[in-house]
C-alpha cells in the first residue's frame, strides 16, 4: 500500500506513531494473535480521531497482522505459516545476496560496528531482556543492508516479513535461543571479515531458517497463536 497516500497531510502525521506503536506491539506479541482491537479504545489510547486509527488500520490489514471484520470487530491475525515461510524465503534470499557483496570486500569499520552490536547482544541476552535482545537484533541485520547500500530494501523485507518476525519473537524466549543466534552472528561477521562470500552465505542461509525448525514445537505450546 502506498504510505504517501494513504497517510497524507495530518493524518500521516497523527497516525505514523499508532502505527508503529501498534505494528511493534503485534510483532512482539504483545498484542497477542485473536486480541480484539477497539477503535473507540485505540482513539481514547493513543488521543486521535477516527480518521488516523481507520488509516493504521487499514494499513495492518494490508500487512496481514489484522483481520477487520466490518460493523463487527477487528482482531489481531493469527501466525499464517505461509506467510511466514514467503516472508523467510524473501528475507534469506536478499540477505545471502548482501552477506555475498560484503564478504567480497571486507571493511573494518562495518566489521567493528557488527561486532559492537554482537556484543550489545550478548549483554541483552545475560539480562534475559527479549525486546531489547530482538532490537539489537534488528540493528545487526539493518547495518548489513545500509553497508552494502540497499537501505531500501530494509523497509521492504520488514513489510513482508511480520508473520516470520512474530514467529521469532515466538521462538526467542525458548532456552538456549539467544544464544544460538549470538553464534550465527558472530559465524556471520567472521566470514566476511575472512572474505569468504560463499561462507558467508551459508552462514545466513543457516541463520534464517532456524525458527521454521521449531514451528511444530512452537504451536504445541501456543496453538491459539497459529492459523489452523
Amino acid at each position: 500500500m502506498n504510505e504517501a497516500v494513504t497517510m497524507s497531510g495530518r493524518g500521516r502525521g497523527s497516525a505514523e506513531p499508532v502505527f508503529v506503536t501498534l505494528r511493534q506491539e503485534i510483532i512482539a506479541l504483545s498484542l497477542a494473535p485473536g486480541t480484539v482491537l477497539s477503535r473507540a479504545a485505540l482513539q481514547a489510547r493513543f488521543g486521535v480521531s477516527s480518521t488516523p486509527i481507520r488509516d493504521v488500520l487499514l494499513r495492518l490489514e494490508a500487512e496481514a497482522l489484522v483481520e477487520i471484520f466490518p460493523q463487527h470487530a477487528t482482531i489481531v491475525s493469527p501466525i499464517d505459516l505461509g506467510l511466514a515461510q514467503q516472508g523467510q524465503f524473501l528475507r534469506r534470499s536478499v540477505e545471502m545476496e548482501i552477506a555475498r557483496v560484503l564478504a567480497q570486500a571486507p571493511d573494518a569499520v562495518l566489521l567493528e560496528g557488527l561486532r559492537r552490536l554482537v556484543r550489545r547482544q550478548a549483554a541483552f541476552a545475560d539480562l534475559d531482556e527479549h525486546a531489547a535482545f530482538a532490537e539489537a537484533d534488528q540493528a545487526f541485520h539493518r547495518t548489513m543492508y545500509e553497508a552494502a547500500g540497499v537501505a531500501g530494501l530494509w523497509p521492504l523485507v520488514r513489510r513482508q516479513g511480520g508473520h516470520m518476525d512474530r514467529l521469532r519473537r515466538l521462538h526467542l524466549p525458548v532456552t538456549g535461543k539467544m544464544r544460538e543466534i549470538l553464534r550465527d552472528h558472530e559465524a556471520i561477521v567472521a566470514a566476511i571479515a575472512a572474505g569468504r562470500p560463499a561462507c558467508a552465505q551459508e552462514r545466513v542461509r543457516a541463520h534464517l531458517s532456524h525458527s521454521l525448525d521449531a514451528v511444530d514445537a512452537l504451536r504445541a505450546r501456543h496453538p491459539t497463536y497459529f492459523r489452523s
